[in-house]
C-alpha cells in the first residue's frame, strides 16, 4: 500500500520529535550525572581535607554502597578518586556554596556554576561532555585557556574519546595557528583568515605512518602510508576537511601534474593540496605550490568557493628559511612538519633503545 505525502510528513515529524526528545533527554542525565560527580567530588575532597580520609576509607565505601545499592555502576573506588580530581580540577573556576564546615555531612546537588572568567566560554557546552572526555581533558592539560580550547572543540565538533586522545596526544592547542604561513598577505578576508590560521598546525603527529627506513626519500612511500590510513589522518587534520584524493591530476597545456593530497575543507569552503616531502624545506618547493594553486582555481575552484590553499608538509623546517620564501607569492601557503612514532623524544635518547637498536634485539 502507498503512502499519501501527508502520512510521510506525519511520521518524519513524529521521528523529528522523538529523536529531539531523546538528544534532550540524553543532555540532561549527563548533566545531572555531571553534577551529581562533582557533588560526590567536593565531598571527598573535603573530608580528605577535614578529616584526613586515607584511600582505604574510599575502597570501603565504595564496597559498601555496592552492598546498600546493588547493581550500582561508576562508583568504583577509583571512579571516585575521579570524582575528586573533577572537583578539585575545577574548583579555582566555579562558584562553590557553602562553606566546608556546614557541608561536611551533606552532598549538595546543585547545579554547577562558573566564575565570570570562564562562563561564557564554558555556558552549555559544559555539559555536553561525558564525563570520560572531562577527565581526558583535565588529564592532558594544565592550563584553563587549553582546557577550555577541548571542551569547545570536543563539543562543536562532536569528538570521541578516541578522537580527543589523539589531538591532546598532538598538542592540538599549543599546535593550532602557529604555522608559518603568509595567509596575512594572500587573505583579504579577515574572518576567512582566521578560520585558516585555526585549520592548520605547525606540526602533524602521523603516529600511524610505518616507514622501516628514516632515511626514505621517496614522498611516495609516505603518501601510501597516509592513504592506507587516511581516516587517522583525517582525524589529525579535523573533522572539516573532506579527503578528494591523492597523486590528483591536473592537465595544463596538454601537460600532466599530480598532486599528492587534495582535500576540501567545508569551513573555509576551499580546496587545500598537500605536498609531502621527507627531507627539509627547500625554498624552491614554494614555486611548485604556487602554481598548483593557480591551476586549481583556475580549472577545479567553483565559482562560490574560496582560493585554494597550500600546505607542504615536510620533516624539517628553519622558519627563516620559510618566511624568506613566502615573499613574492601571491596564493595561501603555509609550512608544517610531521613526526612519527619511531621519532624519538630528546628526553629519552640514551634512555630507551632506537628502532634500529630494537630490530637487532628482536632478531
Amino acid at each position: 500500500m502507498e503512502l499519501s505525502k501527508s502520512h510521510l510528513e506525519n511520521i518524519k515529524a513524529l521521528k523529528s520529535a522523538i529523536l529531539q526528545s531523546r538528544y534532550r533527554a540524553a543532555t540532561l542525565v549527563n548533566k545531572e550525572l555531571l553534577t551529581l560527580y562533582f557533588a560526590v567530588g567536593k565531598f571527598i575532597s573535603q573530608k580528605i581535607k577535614v578529616e584526613k580520609w586515607g584511600a582505604k576509607v574510599i575502597e570501603n565505601l565504595s564496597a559498601d554502597l555496592q552492598v546498600e545499592l546493588p547493581g550500582l555502576r561508576g562508583f568504583s573506588a577509583t571512579n571516585m578518586k575521579r570524582m575528586r580530581l573533577f572537583f578539585e580540577s575545577w574548583q579555582e573556576h566555579s562558584i562553590i556554596g557553602p562553606t566546608v564546615l556546614v557541608q561536611l555531612e551533606v552532598i549538595d546537588l546543585e547545579e554547577i556554576t562558573f566564575r565570570p572568567t570562564v562562563s561564557a566560554q564554558l555556558k552549555k557546552i559544559f555539559f555536553e561532555l561525558s564525563f570520560s572526555h572531562h577527565l581526558e581533558i583535565i588529564q592532558g592539560t594544565q592550563r584553563i585557556e587549553e582546557r577550555i580550547f577541548y571542551i569547545q572543540k570536543t563539543a562543536t565538533e562532536f569528538w570521541s574519546l578516541n578522537t580527543l586522545k589523539n589531538h591532546l596526544n598532538n598538542q592540538t592547542f599549543q599546535k593550532t595557528g602557529s604555522l608559518p604561513n603568509n595567509f596575512s598577505k594572500t587573505i583579504t578576508n579577515d574572518e576567512i583568515r582566521q578560520k585558516a590560521l585555526q585549520s592548520f598546525k605547525d606540526e602533524y603527529l602521523l603516529d600511524f605512518i610505518n616507514i622501516q627506513d628514516s632515511d626514505e626519500k621517496d614522498e611516495r612511500v609516505l603518501e601510501s602510508e597516509i592513504v592506507q590510513n587516511i581516516k587517522k589522518f583525517l582525524m589529525s587534520l579535523g573533522s572539516d576537511f573532506a579527503f578528494i584524493g591523492n597523486q590528483y591530476r591536473l592537465i595544463v597545456e596538454d601537460e600532466e601534474y599530480f598532486l599528492d593530497l587534495l582535500f576540501f575543507n567545508r569551513r573555509l569552503q576551499s580546496l587545500v593540496v598537500f605536498e609531502l616531502k621527507t627531507g627539509k624545506f627547500k625554498p624552491e618547493y614554494m614555486g611548485k605550490m604556487n602554481f598548483y594553486l593557480s591551476a586549481l582555481d583556475e580549472y577545479l575552484k567553483q565559482p562560490h568557493e574560496q582560493p585554494s590553499i597550500g600546505i607542504i608538509l615536510c620533516k624539517e623546517k628553519k622558519n627563516k628559511v620559510v618566511e624568506f620564501s613566502f615573499r613574492d607569492f601571491n596564493k595561501a601557503m603555509g609550512v608544517s612538519t610531521y613526526k612519527t612514532s619511531s621519532v624519538l623524544p630528546a628526553a629519552y635518547k640514551g634512555v630507551l633503545p632506537d628502532v634500529e637498536t630494537l630490530k637487532k634485539l628482536m632478531d
